[in-house]
């Protein structure tokens, strides 16, 4: 048993407790050394119960399905909670164009159950990775349509192991951003749609599809968008224009179908990715006098000596 582990106090918690987890199991980019103590609750009496007993002092990490990060090599300390789709990956309708939607329903099913009932507004995700918890986060969006526009409200848990709701306008949405209070973990919220016909949402859902298909790396390990667009221009154009197109540190590089995306070839680390993506930063910065910022959420620690500086260009 971890020491953190045997610290805590578990009698009466149902939800599975693993120490030294390797992050490169739960992330897409398969890379990032362990946690202390992966924590995943049954349901929310089963969260609250286990905040209500953590030490302040333990540090805390919410992880959604691993979409959009990037764990260092070093690893996470304290403990990190992984909602379970048992627990909280349930849909269902509150009113004829309002769905409370788990934290943990991937945003792919969130679509589907939205076009079952003929609710427009939702098609976007049919082509966003990770889950609703992510999404509300980092105020996820694509084809113009953000989580923003979609939120009601928003069912969390404070370290406390309070139950707190939050409105749209305590969410603090701005591009890729929320300023909801630190420490929450979000559970659940309530999403309105607008009712559409179904063979209209089918189509905005295809197209959703084949632009991904054809615009960006599938089947491939990558985190997603790794910058956010600068504001005027295109975070894959400004990458193009400064020739990082194929640019690779070790077993990362970046795409060559769409420049804002890095993949694990299948032997990258974690410092790989990061330093891949400083470079690109650097590079963007000395070409078009842009600073481009993370979209990706970076987590962990750096091992000894191994730390990477921002802006950093280190490609051979």
């Amino acid at each position: 048993m971890s020491t953190l582990l045997s610290s805590l106090d578990t009698a009466g918690i149902r939800g599975a407790l693993q120490p030294n987890v390797p992050m490169a199991d739960l992330t897409w980019f398969r890379v990032g050394g362990p946690v202390e103590l992966l924590y995943q609750p049954a349901d929310e009496a089963d969260l609250q119960l286990f905040l209500k007993r953590l030490p302040a002092e333990v540090p805390l990490t919410i992880l959604g399905l691993g979409s959009n990060l990037l764990v260092r090599d070093g690893g996470l300390k304290g403990v990190a909670i992984r909602l379970s789709g048992r627990g909280f990956g349930g849909i269902e309708p509150v009113s004829p164009t309002r769905l409370k939607v788990g934290a943990a329903v991937p945003d792919k099913a969130l679509a589907k159950a939205a076009l079952e009932a003929g609710l427009g507004g939702f098609h976007p995700y049919h082509g966003i990775p990770g889950g609703l918890g992510g999404a509300l986060t980092m105020n996820a969006g694509a084809n113009n349509v953000e989580t923003a526009e979609r939120v009601i409200e928003v069912r969390a848990i404070d370290r406390r192991g309070e139950i707190v709701t939050l409105s749209l306008a305590d969410m603090g949405y701005s591009y890729r951003h929320s300023s909801a209070p630190a420490g929450l973990v979000f559970v659940s919220a309530v999403m309105q749609g607008i009712p559409t016909d179904r063979s209209e949402i089918e189509r905005l859902m295809a197209e959703v599809m084949l632009h991904r298909e054809t615009s960006q790396p599938t089947k491939v390990k990558t985190g997603g968008s790794t910058f956010k667009n600068p504001p005027g221009a295109s975070a894959w154009k400004v990458i193009d224009d400064a020739g990082c197109r194929g640019l690779r540190i070790g077993g990362a590089v970046v795409s060559e179908k769409h420049c804002n995306f890095l993949i694990n070839e299948g032997e990258a680390t974690g410092r790989d990715i990061e330093r891949l993506a400083e470079t690109v930063r650097a590079r963007v910065l000395a070409h078009s006098g842009i600073r481009l910022d993370w979209e990706i959420k970076r987590l962990g620690y750096a091992r000894p000596g191994e730390e990477v500086a921002e802006f950093s260009d280190t490609a051979g």
